[in-house]
């Protein structure tokens, strides 16, 4: 990828940042992919789609390092938890052969698995060497009719947010626009109301939760064409461009995605959340309001009343023993801020949030709902953390898989909102495993226990105040 490229890509028009007298994200500095380079960016953001064969070329290190570190999940094919790899060696690279081997890895990924298209993952080995692998796509494309789709992405380049970018890229410049969609089924074809098509950018389907929503934009008569890229298919991805409207999910991920669609097919976008109730009635509204049908927003707006009192019943046992309970919340993105809402829906009191990944816009709105005095932590390193979490006196540490350690060594409660989680938070059910997580969480009696001094300590302790007052 040539420089120029990459510069465009971190000067995304439609960020925030670009409002300001100096635009464009801050170039990576050394040391800055350490929470993931652009390689690991751009897979995480396209793994999830389930048909289709991802090799990696490069060493092997590169994809055993990275493979299925997040937990999306697919309703039909399982050929996306293949971890396919070139596998360069030293000689490899002093031969020349990288080429020849990306050539061979594609032909048996093809005659072996039969994928709707094989994706190619550069890295920082075959990149320095200078392997073209888009003409190597197009020559095994040409040889075996399957869509061969190179994603530029070396580790080198940037930050993960850039690898997102990246693999977005990639996808509106070789696959969006390559296929027209399906057909509408006979009995939506005859439904009483329009079917309108809509997309969703940066919603992954972690631990399934996206199937907590899909049922709601089903009895709204909104078919998705695509999820970029949560149980999302090929041929999906190649229809992006008929949507009528886009949400963007993910605030940061794949903004370029959404502002390209708008530019060159006219699809208009918005950004939301489906985390918590607030936000998931938000998020339908929005869709009425960008698609703009009157029958539209009329039934969203039935739709909604009768979930939220379905949902608030439901919760309301839950509410009374979360109620007032302190929370930190260290993650990064939308969930800097949607999950706060989510919270809050709760009745419970968010005394900090993590911004490191956080756009201007997450800023903004968190101040909205946690009031101008937000506290926000850049930092995360374990003491920070720990010490925020006893000076607001908090009851529990939600945050990403890597701070787990950090919290049980610390003795206190953990709850697990990045990808790596079990369980799915989205939408109007998905609130019923949060507050069901959340309550198993803090009221488990592990915690009271382990803060006990142990046995022998105890013994030891009753010993000595008997031997002061036998002095005594």
């Amino acid at each position: 990828m040539k420089a120029k490229d990459i510069a465009q890509l971190l000067d995304e028009p439609a960020c925030e940042h670009n409002k300001k007298a100096k635009s464009g994200c801050a170039k990576p500095k050394p040391g800055a992919t350490a929470g993931g380079c652009s390689f690991d960016g751009a897979q995480i953001a396209l793994l999830p789609i389930a048909d289709v064969a991802h090799i990696v070329h490069g060493p092997i290190a590169c994809a055993g390092s990275s493979w299925d570190n997040r937990g999306t999940r697919s309703s039909g094919p399982t050929l996306y938890r293949l971890g396919m790899t070139t596998d360069l060696t030293e000689n490899d690279i002093i031969m020349g052969r990288g080429e020849k081997r990306l050539f061979h890895a594609i032909k048996q990924a093809v005659e072996t698995y039969s994928p709707s298209a094989v994706f190619i993952y550069n890295t920082c080995v075959p990149a320095l060497i200078g392997d073209d692998i888009e003409s190597v796509c197009k020559a095994a494309e040409k040889r075996w009719e399957v869509p061969v789709i190179p994603v530029d992405s070396a580790g080198f380049y940037g930050t993960k947010n850039l690898g997102n970018r990246i693999a977005g890229e990639a996808m509106v410049k070789y696959v969006v626009g390559t296929r027209e969609p399906d057909p509408l089924p006979e009995a939506a074809a005859n439904a009483p109301f329009k079917i309108h098509d809509v997309n969703l950018v940066g919603e992954y389907n972690i631990a399934g939760e996206f199937w907590h929503v899909l049922p709601l934009l089903d009895k709204l008569g909104l078919r998705v064409l695509c999820t970029l890229s949560g149980d999302a298919r090929f041929h999906e991805v190649q229809t992006m461009h008929r949507a009528e409207a886009t949400m963007m999910v993910c605030s940061k991920a794949m903004l370029n995605v959404a502002r390209k669609l708008q530019e060159t097919f006219g699809t208009p976008w918005f950004e939301g959340s489906f985390y918590g109730i607030s936000d998931t009635s938000q998020a339908l509204r929005d869709f009425a309001r960008v698609i703009n049908d009157p029958d539209l927003t009329e039934r969203t707006e039935r739709l909604i009343e009768s979930e939220e009192t379905r949902i608030r019943a439901a919760l309301e046992p839950w509410r009374e023993r979360l109620k007032g309970k302190r929370v930190l919340l260290y993650t990064g993105g939308v969930k800097s801020w949607s999950v706060v809402s989510a919270l809050q829906d709760l009745g419970m009191v968010v005394v900090a949030t993590g911004t490191k990944k956080s756009t201007e816009e997450d800023k903004a709105r968190i101040r909205e709902l946690m009031g101008e005095d937000a506290k926000m932590i850049e930092d995360g390193n374990p003491r920070a953390l720990l010490n925020t979490f006893r000076e607001q006196r908090a009851d529990i540490l939600i945050a990403g898989g890597r701070n787990m350690y950090t919290a049980l060594k610390a003795k206190i409660p953990f709850l697990d909102i990045n990808q790596e989680r079990e369980f799915g938070y989205e939408g109007y059910e998905g609130m019923l495993e949060l507050v069901r997580q959340l309550a198993l969480t803090i009221e488990s009696p592990i915690w009271p226990a382990v803060r006990q001094p142990a046995p022998w300590k105890q013994v030891a302790a009753t010993a000595e105040t008997e031997a002061a007052v036998a002095v005594a």
